[in-house]
């Protein structure tokens, strides 16, 4: 008998611009212990599907059709008790942006507790004492410490962990995984997926699959399903899918991926961005006062040089100081040692000169549903620089500038007047690449900007990034824990773990030839999760 059926489900969502059909039909099966994995473009209805089986799609959804049963039972329209015991008890889920699932106000043990003190009636000591054994699991460092955390204070790799953790604390008997490893540096890919596979070993768990990482449903899933534009166009097993595609849909996702070598750097090419020696600390206070007991380090020396033209990727697992590094070079964060740019030393700029210096100095942060204001539309989101920075422009002029810019990222400009919450994950990351394009800048500071977009898209947005780079003679700083990207992108690599730099040079020396064991540990497991060619 199969753990879940779906079957002829159809959704509507009514918009300002009509009725959107978000599903058109769909059947979809997964039996007990099963791993069930559901790919396509963004926008193809995945997560839709995903959302329903659990009713969790907003007001303006519409179910025109359709059965979702879950263990015989139905739950299209079922009533709200009868949903409360299935939520986060029998039916598990982690959500693709860890940082809007998490309630920013709770620290990591009172929303790990909370699920556990609803499902399970553990008392505040036995939920705290699984809730350790549970990140634990996950391979959260510092899992005690991490207890009182709150989620601003933790990684994107380890607010996803959190998650994982939070969707396994009662044992499902169905675990719906939207995106899981979307956050996650390659390391901690392959410990997760080894980890669900161990608890559906362990527990005869079902796994429902979203996502883009084709690599990761080659290794994991038993059967896929293919969607698009609301549709199952493909389904059967995952070895027949990867060997002999039916649709051509299909075939054009798996022929998707990012290709390419880095633009070749000028030799005389000037010297745009450079820091020496920089660092770090946050301080460690303890006790009544407050007083400073040590410090983190999470940059702790680093120097780096960035070339007109260059692509600089920095890779290296969650929390090894990636992405404070390139918060401090934008001086987003208090840090110390020496950052210029085009000349100009940003550490002692003055606040005006630094704001007219951010034209040319963009970035594109790694959670684009957190970084993107909810209560602005995607024309004011993009037009806000041009405002800021060339506020004698007409408004029709500021208008066609930011249709430019979407159209550069793959969006149509009739999109502008939505919301942010009115797009899929891909789209919303295009719309943050468009943001910060839409100046013209010299040097942009890329965060993970393609971790949340499919396959098709990824490949789409490093051959945009290529072709502005040529040009405008544009130069990157590309955070990233996808080496099968930086490899298409980057001229140079530096390895960071632990905030320092453990090994720099000219990527296809890296690649080729790594010199450091931790080096050497990141691509073997990039190959274990197929994220490299």
């Amino acid at each position: 008998m199969s753990l879940l059926d779906i079957e002829n489900l159809a959704v509507q969502f009514r918009s300002s611009e009509g009725v959107i059909k978000a599903l058109r039909g769909v059947d979809m099966t997964v039996n007990p212990g099963e791993t069930v994995a559901v790919v396509g473009e963004s926008g193809s209805g995945k997560s839709v599907t995903a959302l329903s089986v659990l009713q969790l799609l907003p007001a303006q959804a519409h179910y025109t059709s359709g059965s979702i049963r879950f263990g015989g039972q139905e739950l299209l329209h079922a009533k709200r008790n009868v949903l409360r015991g299935v939520r986060g008890g029998r039916i598990g889920m982690v959500f693709q942006e860890p940082m809007s699932s998490l309630n920013p106000l709770h620290t990591v043990e009172q929303q790990i507790s909370e699920t556990l003190t609803l499902h399970q009636g553990l008392s505040k000591r036995a939920a705290r004492e699984r809730a350790l054994s549970l990140l634990g699991r996950v391979r959260l460092p510092n899992p005690e410490r991490r207890l009182s955390a709150y989620p601003h204070q933790l990684s994107g790799g380890q607010r996803q962990r959190v998650m994982i953790a939070m969707a396994l604390a009662n044992e499902p008997e169905l675990l719906i995984a939207d995106e899981p490893t979307t956050a996650l540096d390659v390391t901690v890919q392959a410990q997760i997926l080894d980890l669900l596979r161990e608890l559906q070993k362990d527990t005869g768990m079902a796994l429902m699959l979203i996502t883009h990482d084709l690599g990761i449903v080659r290794h994991t899933a038993e059967q896929v399903y293919v969607m698009t534009r609301g549709e199952v166009v493909e389904h059967g097993p995952s070895a027949r899918i990867f060997s002999a595609p039916e649709h051509p849909y299909t075939r054009k996702l798996l022929a998707a991926e990012p290709s390419g070598t880095s633009t070749p750097l000028n030799a005389d090419a000037k010297t745009l961005l450079k820091a020496d020696d920089l660092k770090v600390w946050f301080p460690v206070q303890r006790g009544v006062l407050r007083r400073i007991v040590g410090h983190v380090k999470a940059v702790d020396g680093v120097s780096i040089t960035v070339r007109e033209g260059q692509t600089l990727g920095i890779v290296g697992e969650s929390g090894s100081g990636k992405t404070t590094l390139g918060l401090a070079l934008l001086q987003l964060v208090p840090s110390r040692g020496d950052v210029t740019f085009r000349g100009h030393d940003l550490q002692r700029a003055r606040r005006g000169d630094l704001r007219r210096l951010r034209k040319e100095l963009q970035v594109v942060f790694q959670d684009p549903y957190s970084s993107l204001s909810p209560r602005l539309t995607a024309f004011e989101i993009v037009e806000e620089g041009l405002r800021v920075h060339q506020p004698g422009d007409p408004y029709a002029a500021r208008r066609e500038r930011v249709a430019q810019a979407l159209l550069e990222v793959g969006l149509e400009p009739r999109m502008m007047d939505r919301y942010p919450h009115e797009f899929s994950g891909g789209q919303r990351q295009r719309l943050a690449i468009a943001r910060a394009i839409v100046l013209k800048p010299r040097l942009i500071i890329l965060d993970e900007p393609t971790s949340a977009l499919d396959m098709t898209i990824q490949a789409q947005i490093i051959g945009l990034l290529r072709d502005l780079q040529q040009q405008h003679g544009l130069a990157y700083i590309f955070i990233s824990h996808d080496l099968r990207v930086v490899r298409a992108l980057a001229n140079d690599i530096l390895v960071m773990k632990d905030g320092v730099v453990l090994e720099a040079g000219p990527a296809q020396r890296i690649f080729d030839a790594p010199q450091h064991e931790y080096t050497r540990a990141l691509l073997a497991a990039s190959l274990i999760s197929g994220t490299t060619s």
